[in-house]
């Protein structure tokens, strides 16, 4: 079985949208051209070893599951679902592929398309981030309604516990996942990277955007991240407005029992011996390592020659 049939087969809701007790929908082939990205499309589209398998099954078999778009006022369409399908039809050079058109407004086609997404097997934590805020946004706009279907009324201050619910996990950590939106990009990266832990991450959330770019050069130079002790002490200083360059560098050269002890150097007087023309951090630690290396050197040939 080919990969795009194995995780993509649709279902009813797939074909049809239930909107005030009728079903509305068609089916019809599109040229890929008019189809326009989802507007703040939270999920990455990744050219990666399974994206050669799914061109190579369209290339065999087409597209067999159809995509899901709405048209927009100027004729053209917008994708909801299937963002994968059309990249991997593109890079088989397909002109055109069959979509479901169905008719949604803003929040229904956010909600769908954040729900359609959500079932990919792994998931980045920036993309739960953005696709549950925009969620929420959308389901806290939509008022009477909360998705697709005829669920009753819900308060707006409980859309995330409804979220949670759909994606088993608790509001609380639907709210986290959420505040991750705040965190500059370099840092957000990080998360995905797993360079830095998810609650850590939580709290440097609530850093403004100089803090944290200052926290980001204070991680670069020390070749460390902080612990959720430290990011908790970082936050409690920023809600305080106390928290400095200075206060960043002495929370983040605290000891940490999983944290490889770090050579300081007083910068101003390295810079002042160093060659005019070493300039960036990689080029004074090579400079460095070469004076050191060459020491040793000389060193054992003075014991040689004595």
């Amino acid at each position: 079985m080919k990969k795009d049939e194995k995780f993509n087969l649709p279902t009813v809701d797939d074909f049809f949208e239930r909107t005030h007790g009728s079903y509305v929908g068609r089916i019809e082939k599109i040229e890929t051209k008019k189809l326009n990205e989802f507007k703040g499309h939270p999920f990455k589209v990744k050219e990666d070893a399974e994206m050669e398998q799914l061109v190579e099954s369209i290339k065999e078999n087409g597209v067999l599951n159809p995509v899901i778009v709405r048209e927009l006022e100027d004729g053209s369409f917008e994708m909801i679902s299937g963002h994968r399908r059309k990249r991997a039809a593109e890079i088989a050079s397909m002109e055109e592929i069959p979509c479901i058109v169905r008719n949604l407004t803003d929040e229904e086609a956010t909600i769908l398309m954040v729900d359609s997404n959500l079932q990919r097997e792994e998931i980045l934590p920036s993309e739960k981030a953005f696709a549950y805020k925009m969620k929420m946004e959308a389901m806290n706009k939509q008022g009477q309604r909360t998705d697709l279907t005829s669920r009753p009324m819900v308060d707006k201050s409980k859309s995330v516990d409804l979220i949670g619910e759909e994606t088993g996990e608790s509001g609380r950590q639907i709210q986290r996942y959420i505040r991750l939106t705040e965190l500059i990009p370099e840092i957000l990266n990080m998360v995905d990277e797993k360079k830095i832990a998810f609650r850590p991450a939580v709290e440097i959330s609530y850093l403004k955007e100089d803090e944290q770019y200052t926290l980001l050069d204070a991680m670069q130079f020390n070749d460390c991240t902080p612990s959720l002790a430290q990011a908790i002490s970082l936050k409690k200083r920023s809600l305080e407005n106390t928290l400095t360059a200075e206060r960043i560098d002495e929370i983040m050269e605290e000891e940490k029992s999983n944290q490889i002890p770090k050579f300081k150097m007083n910068m101003e007087k390295i810079e002042s011996v160093l060659p005019r023309n070493v300039v960036s951090q990689k080029d004074r630690e090579d400079f460095i390592i070469m004076c050191v290396k060459e020491h040793n050197k000389r060193q054992k040939q003075k014991e040689y020659d004595r």
